[in-house]
Order: structure tokens, then C-alpha cells, then sequence
């Protein structure tokens, strides 16, 4: 496989989750920037300002299809028939994804629960920022609430949709382009260091604060480097990190901490190793390598093996990738991958969780922690930080207990994310956060597929031009999901929608994932179509980057790295959790 090209270490702020970057001169950027709250302008996103002037192309890496010959018969293996039609189809569709809510006043209930942890859903989205930021050069695949939606031919999707990370799994979301050494250039990412140490901010104490403080030992932090210095007051509350959506949620805000943490560790760790480097430079570069690796193997032994169907990612790593291989000298993104298999996350997603003993069990404060509460506990809450509570970092009432979340052989239901299947909890059905003041005044059609993220995640893979469930099935020679299966513990809803649209013989690709899960995995994994664009995506794009683990001379296993104290070698994500303490 060729090697890995394109922008490495981008430090990217000032971007949502699911977000789209415009160029500043895209045509009409300003004007669907304020129409749409998912996007922005590149200059507000990159701080990196040695790239100012250079042409998107120099800066950013490509999409491409997986499966380049379904996208050349476009549209004969893609959803047909008028594009009105199918799209009043696909909202329908897309409205009745939705768990039902409980009734006024009542909780939802820990109802339709996976055998996966919940540390896993936040997992895979902190892999996603790490590995994709679609920027689309010339606004034609950015806006779905345009009234006339229609699919575009693939070759138009290629030009124009760029990602401005590089798809290898080389934490630059966490690292950005490093540190500044004495004698050399400041670099985009300095005000994210202590010296070669990642910066973390202390939480914030104060009697006002109700519940226990976390953590008991008086380690403090455990917060997000934020920008206390900052000269306007909305903005003393920013993260200092390389990729501004791993603070829109709590959880894997946290989870990006712990990984700071992580390479702190490492780094006292590697400080009294006999023969490692003194200079700060070497010794940088020695230990990114080492957190690199320790992240890379556990995505493929634990993240992958757990989300994925038993075996896949063995044949993968044994058998070579079947599918996934760089095309003209330069590693890609395949679209496939980022519109719709690896979407699979949304479904996960609880609407509650059991954080810690202030915001779960016990519930010295609240009995479990919203969802609308895990988005308004982050910096990025504005415009009052911290759910309005005054405090600059995050309060000690809410740093994350991951005993509650890593744990797979617990008896809590609520220890567990929801199944991978084709309904979604209510809070992701209805995600009013998308909805800014200044967007108040959109018509409510506008509005509605704003906030309905089933509903975006069905246009965007129509606008995009991504090949159907059965089309993708045959091509991996994957006996296609029966219409029985299509049907089956749908609701009535589902069921009309998908038979109104010609779904149940033409499925869009990200329902056909769900529901391969759901009907043939009892959504505990993935299913063979979801398991193998995922693994081989992700382990393709491992094998094309040559400073991988995968690709060390002699191989390169837990082993070789850091060790717990008790001289075991990390092999999960709870271990990596225990090594940053």
C-alpha cells in the first residue's frame, strides 16, 4: 500500500460534531454558514495560519467510494426514482426512527440495551474526529435543506468534498502539530503544552457546588486545557485541543482528558526508561510513537473486536484487506464508511446515563445524568459554559466514574449502550442544540431536518450518492437482508415508509447497516456488510500508514510498551484508563 499523504497534525477548533467546513470563498459561504449551525467558515476552524493562501487541494485529503464500480453504474445501484419522491420518502423514514418517548413526567427506561459498554459509542466518536473533517470546496454538497434535493453524480462528490484530517489513526486530534522547541518555529498547537506534556486545566472548586468531589484523592485534573486568557468572556471557556467537537459532549470530552492523561504518564514513564532520549525533542517523538501505537492496537483488538461481528477483524489482519486499497498513489476516506456504516454510533446512544455518584447511583445530586445535561456540561455549552454555573473549567461534581462505562460483565442494564438497531433515543431524534437564536426564524420544514439527525444521516447519504444495502451486500458476495428481515419488529410507521419508498428492495445504506445489526446480530455488533467496511476501513488505513504499529519492523504489541504497575500490558481501553489514572 502507498503511505499516507495530506495534512498531518491540523489543529481544528470552532467545529461541531457531524459539521462541514466551507472555504471562505466557497460560493454563497457566509450565507449558509448563518443559515446552518453543523457549518463554518475555514478560517474560524484551522488555526494553523501558515495555510492561509494555499489552494483546499494542498491542505486536505480525498473521499472516495469503497466500491468504485457500483459508483460507476450510478444510478442503477443507488435509490431510484424521482427525487422528490424519494426524498419526502427518506424524511418519513427518517421521523419514525425514533424510540418512543415516556410519557410526561415519566424517565425513559434502560430499555433495549446492548452487550456493549458505553465507553464504546464515544470511543468511536473520538475516532472519528481523529480521522475525518469534511470540507466541501464548492458548497454542493453541503446544504440538505435545499428544497430540491437531489443526488449528485459521484465524480461531483469526489471533487468537491475534502477532509481536512488525515485518515490515519494518528491522534492528531489530540496531538496537533506538536509541541514548540527551543530554536524552532511556534507551532499551532502550543498553547496546548506544558513543555512536552499535554496541559490539562484543574476542575473548579467552590461551596456553591452540590455533591461529592470527584476525584477523592485530590488529583484535580481532569478537565480540558481551556483559555482562561482569553479576552471576550465567551471565549475563557474554549478547550485547548486539537480538535474542537471532543468538547461538545461530556463523555468523550472526558475520554479525550484521558488520553491527555495518557501521554502525561507516558512521558514520567519514559522520563527513568534506560536508553530513551534526554532531548525533549527525541523523547517527544519516542512517546507520541509508543501512546500511538498503545491507541492503534487497542481500535483494532478491543474497539473493533467488540463492535464488529466475531472473525472479521481476525480474516482482516490475517487475510489482507479484500476491499479497501489506496487509490492513485493517495490514501482516501471512503464515503461509504463516513456517510453510513460508521454511523452506526448514533444508535447507541442512551438518552441517560449512570456518570457518577452525583449524577447516577447513588444520586447525591441527580439520579442519572440527560442527556441535554452531557451537551450543557462542556465549554462549548455557550453561551453560558457549565450549564450557566460561573465556573471557567469544569465543575468537580462532574468528572466521569469510567468504572461505570468499561465494564462488560456488568449487571447494571443501564452499563451498557443501546442496541445497534434502526431506532434511535429520543434526545437524538429530536436535537434542538442544532437549532441556534439566530435560526429560530427558518421555516419549520428547514428546522425539522436540522434536529432530526436520523433524517440528515438519510439525506446526506442520498445527496452523496451512496450505493444501497443490497448493491453493497452483493458486491461483498453477503447474502442481501430479506424484505422480511427489512420488516421485522418495525414499527408501523417504519414499515410504511420503507414500502412507500421502495426501500424494502432498494435500502439506503446506513438503515440497511442498522438493520443487518439489529436482524442478524441481535444489535450487539455490527453485521457482516456494517463489520467489514468498518474493519477494513480502519485497518486499511493502519496498513497504509507506515509509522503504524502495523508496520513496525518485527511487529509491535502491548508488550513492548508501557506496563501497569502490576506488569501487565494494556489491552483494553480500562487499562489505558488505569495507566493515566
Amino acid at each position: 500500500m502507498t503511505s499516507q499523504q495530506g495534512p498531518a497534525g491540523r489543529v481544528l477548533r470552532n467545529i461541531r460534531h457531524g459539521g462541514q467546513i466551507l472555504p471562505d470563498d466557497a460560493p454563497n459561504a457566509e450565507p449558509t454558514t448563518d443559515k446552518l449551525e453543523e457549518v463554518s467558515l475555514l478560517s474560524s476552524v484551522v488555526a494553523d495560519r501558515s495555510l492561509e493562501g494555499q489552494r483546499l487541494a494542498e491542505v486536505s485529503t480525498p473521499f472516495n467510494y469503497l466500491f468504485d464500480d457500483l459508483a460507476a453504474q450510478f444510478p442503477a445501484r443507488h435509490l431510484p426514482g424521482d427525487s422528490a419522491a424519494v426524498t419526502a420518502a427518506l424524511k418519513r423514514l427518517g421521523e419514525a426512527m425514533a424510540e418512543p418517548a415516556p410519557p410526561p413526567g415519566q424517565q425513559l427506561q434502560p430499555t433495549g440495551n446492548s452487550t456493549i459498554p458505553p465507553v464504546y459509542t464515544y470511543w468511536g466518536q473520538f475516532i472519528d474526529h481523529d480521522i475525518t473533517a469534511n470540507t466541501d470546496r464548492q458548497n454542493t454538497v453541503t446544504d440538505i435543506t435545499v428544497e430540491d434535493l437531489k443526488p449528485l453524480q459521484p465524480e461531483v462528490v469526489v471533487r468537491d468534498l475534502r477532509n481536512l484530517r488525515r485518515p490515519a489513526l494518528d491522534l492528531d486530534s489530540v496531538y496537533g502539530d506538536g509541541p514548540t522547541f527551543e530554536g524552532g518555529p511556534e507551532t499551532a498547537a502550543a498553547d496546548m503544552y506544558d513543555g512536552i506534556k499535554l496541559r490539562l486545566s484543574e476542575v473548579a472548586e467552590g461551596d456553591g457546588i452540590p455533591g461529592d468531589h470527584i476525584p477523592t484523592l485530590g488529583d484535580n485534573l481532569r478537565d480540558l486545557p481551556r483559555d482562561s486568557g482569553a479576552q471576550l468572556p465567551e471565549d475563557k471557556t474554549v478547550a485547548l485541543i486539537g480538535d474542537g467537537r471532543n468538547d461538545e459532549n461530556l463523555i468523550v470530552a472526558q475520554l479525550h482528558v484521558a488520553f491527555l492523561r495518557f501521554h502525561n504518564a507516558v512521558v514520567d514513564w519514559a522520563q527513568h526508561q534506560p536508553g530513551y532520549p534526554q532531548d525533549d525533542r527525541e523523547l517527544f517523538e519516542r512517546v507520541r510513537n509508543l501512546v500511538r501505537w498503545h491507541y492503534q492496537w487497542l481500535v483494532v483488538h478491543d474497539y473493533l473486536k467488540t463492535v464488529t461481528l466475531p472473525g472479521v477483524v481476525d480474516k482482516v489482519l490475517l487475510g489482507g484487506n479484500k476491499v479497501f486499497q489506496p487509490r492513485y498513489d493517495e490514501v482516501y476516506m471512503p464515503l461509504e464508511f463516513s456517510v453510513a456504516a460508521y454511523r452506526f454510533g448514533h444508535t447507541m446512544v442512551r438518552g441517560f446515563y449512570d456518570y457518577n455518584r452525583n449524577f447516577g447511583r447513588p444520586g447525591t445530586v441527580i439520579g442519572s445524568a440527560s442527556f441535554r445535561l452531557i451537551f450543557a456540561f462542556t465549554g462549548s455549552a455557550r453561551p453560558e459554559p457549565f450549564n450557566g454555573g460561573g465556573t471557567l473549567t469544569l465543575p468537580f461534581n462532574w468528572v466521569i466514574e469510567w468504572n461505570r462505562f468499561v465494564d462488560k460483565g456488568d449487571s447494571l442494564p443501564d452499563h451498557f449502550a443501546r442496541k445497534i438497531d434502526t431506532q434511535l433515543a429520543p434526545p437524538l431524534f429530536d436535537m434542538i442544540n442544532q437549532i441556534s437564536e439566530e435560526n429560530e426564524g427558518l421555516p419549520e420544514a428547514v428546522k425539522n431536518i436540522l434536529k432530526r439527525l436520523a433524517v440528515r444521516n438519510l439525506l446526506r447519504g442520498y445527496q452523496l450518492a451512496i450505493p444501497t444495502g443490497q448493491a453493497v451486500a452483493d458486491a461483498l458476495g453477503v447474502a442481501p437482508l430479506t424484505e422480511e428481515e427489512l420488516r421485522r419488529n418495525n414499527s408501523d410507521a417504519v414499515n410504511a415508509a420503507l414500502a412507500d419508498g421502495g426501500f424494502l428492495q432498494t435500502t439506503p445504506l446506513w438503515f440497511y447497516v442498522l438493520k443487518e445489526a439489529e436482524a442478524r446480530a441481535n444489535g450487539n455488533s455490527l453485521g457482516e456488510v456494517g463489520s467489514r467496511i468498518v474493519v477494513e476501513t480502519l485497518i486499511g488505513q493502519l496498513r497504509a500508514d507506515p509509522g503504524s504499529y502495523l508496520n513496525q519492523d518485527g511487529g509491535w504489541s502491548p508488550e513492548q510498551g508501557v506496563l501497569l504497575d502490576d506488569g501487565e500490558p494494556i489491552v483494553t481501553i480500562k487499562d489505558l484508563f488505569r495507566f493515566g489514572g
